[in-house]
């Protein structure tokens, strides 16, 4: 969806709770470039207004009385697929509904606190505002009947000891199940940053281990790296590669925010860079701001493969962009072909292991 520059972004607000509606409201309207057309206390009430205003974003509850937000949500982006950003709770509950919500289409979401809702949410002021900003410019996709699982490819021969190396924000959740669920259980270890706050990345790697061949978990501080598994970034915690000996390992830490995230894809490549140089392959997937691009630099200048998300297959192709901007991309692919790629380039390994 493209909007002129003087326009200002149309967002409407669905959310049970009228303090909820009043602050993200003041909230909204407080920047120079979004507005709020209307709220509206359930997805009944929605509907028409939806049809009234014709918003460029809607902000939707997952909680809500007369019909369930994701109802709502699966109807939405069959009938009339738009931008939406769930605003869930900080719950085991709430995160296990975000993440269908971003399966069913949901562009992103916003986590409201269980208590101090109003200190909470105008604290991440700047935050939703980005997220309602880049569902502006994000493509919304309809969703059809359920797509069966890809087929599962075959691992060339490769040498050992190489790893991949993923970064993803806004669409990350589903670009990086689309990455990881064609991969076999022999492919190296992939370590993964996703823009995800604390609470939430559980159960998302936990969503990813029931659909892949790869076993998939949330990072701990001090593991090693093994083949077949695939380690996701705690919420609110960076991630870096390590070495103890001749092995791989996970380092964990709440140093400062890095491009204003934790996890930072920067922390993890710039890690790869300096740890696994060469031996690596780096992933940058959609995502809104450059968090990666210096990282993926620092990768592509120590030898490793760097591959982007393409645009047309990007929710939001802000991060991949800056990475290709630097000139640290060596291909640009699109993400329906992207574990094929990744696989491609282990091969490469390979080859050039045996002409040593």
């Amino acid at each position: 969806m493209s909007l002129s520059a003087s326009r200002k972004i149309q967002v409407l607000c669905v959310d049970d709770s009228a303090l909820v509606r009043g602050l993200m409201t003041e909230i909204i309207n407080g920047q120079p470039d979004m507005e709020v057309v209307a709220t509206a206390p359930d997805p009944l009430v929605a509907r028409e207004l939806i049809k009234r205003h014709n918003p460029d974003v809607l902000t939707l509850d997952v909680e809500m009385p007369r019909m369930d937000g994701l109802d709502f949500l699966e109807k939405l982006m069959r009938l009339r697929p738009m931008p939406v950003v769930m605003v869930s709770s900080l719950t085991q509950r709430g995160s296990e509904i975000t993440l269908r919500a971003l399966e069913l289409g949901a562009v992103d979401f916003v986590a409201k606190p269980s208590l101090g809702i109003r200190d909470g949410l105008m604290e991440y002021a700047n935050l939703i505002a980005d997220k309602i900003r880049a569902a502006s410019r994000a493509r919304p996709r309809a969703v059809t009947a359920p797509v069966a699982p890809p087929a599962q490819l075959k691992r060339p021969l490769s040498s050992t000891e190489k790893l991949i190396i993923v970064g993803a924000s806004t669409g990350g959740t589903e670009a990086i199940r689309a990455l990881l669920q064609p991969l076999p259980p022999d492919t190296p270890g992939v370590l993964i940053t996703q823009h995800m706050p604390a609470g939430f990345t559980r159960s998302f790697a936990q969503r990813l281990n029931q659909v892949c061949a790869l076993t998939v978990a949330e990072a701990t501080h001090g593991e090693r790296v093994l083949p077949g598994h695939a380690y996701i970034a705690p919420g609110d915690m960076h991630m870096r590669l390590a070495r103890s000996g001749a092995n791989y390992v996970i380092e964990l830490d709440q140093g400062p925010p890095v491009n204003r995230h934790r996890p930072s894809v920067d922390v993890l490549f710039d890690s790869a860079a300096r740890v696994a140089g060469k031996n690596a392959i780096g992933v940058i997937l959609t995502g809104m701001g450059k968090d990666g691009a210096h990282g993926m630099l620092a990768m592509y200048e120590a030898g490793a493969r760097t591959l982007a998300q393409d645009e047309a297959s990007c929710v939001v192709f802000g991060m991949p962009r800056e990475a290709i901007a630097t000139g640290g991309v060596n291909e640009v692919v699109p993400l329906s072909g992207m574990s094929e790629r990744v696989l491609a380039n282990l091969a490469a390994f390979g080859e050039r292991a045996n002409r040593v």
